[in-house]
């Protein structure tokens, strides 16, 4: 998956994740949540996209990271809704699969990119 790919993916991501929310009940604790979701969901996409234009394989590992941590967090804050039984788990499940998906793509691209830079050390700018 190319970087164009993953982006536009990530996108789908954020669109269901602010559907979702817009369906959210109108209480307290749905509203401190689903802002929270709202926010780390969207930091996936953003921070993404910052990292697709990473001055050095560093910055790009450091933006990567932050993706990690925000995916991390959205999937918090799914399961949040599914245990306070304010979604339900049928209809949260795609939703958590998609951000575990994500999490591991990013994870797993973090570790690529150490090990490349360990094995390639003098590589200075990582634009793919």
């Amino acid at each position: 998956m190319n970087k164009e790919m993953l982006k536009h993916r990530m996108k789908l991501f954020v669109l269901r994740v602010i559907r979702m929310v817009e369906m959210l009940p109108e209480t307290k604790t749905s509203k401190v949540i689903g802002n929270q979701l709202l926010r780390s969901a969207t930091s996936i996409c953003a921070n993404y996209s910052a990292c697709c234009s990473a001055k050095s394989t560093r910055d790009f590992i450091n933006k990567l990271k932050i993706v990690e941590e925000e995916a991390d967090e959205t999937i918090l804050w799914l399961e949040l809704l599914e245990e306070a039984g304010i979604f339900s788990p049928q209809k949260l499940s795609p939703l958590k699969l998609e951000a575990n998906e994500i999490l591991s793509i990013i994870v797993a691209s973090i570790k690529t990119v150490k090990k490349h830079n360990a094995n390639n050390p003098k590589i200075v700018n990582r634009k793919s």
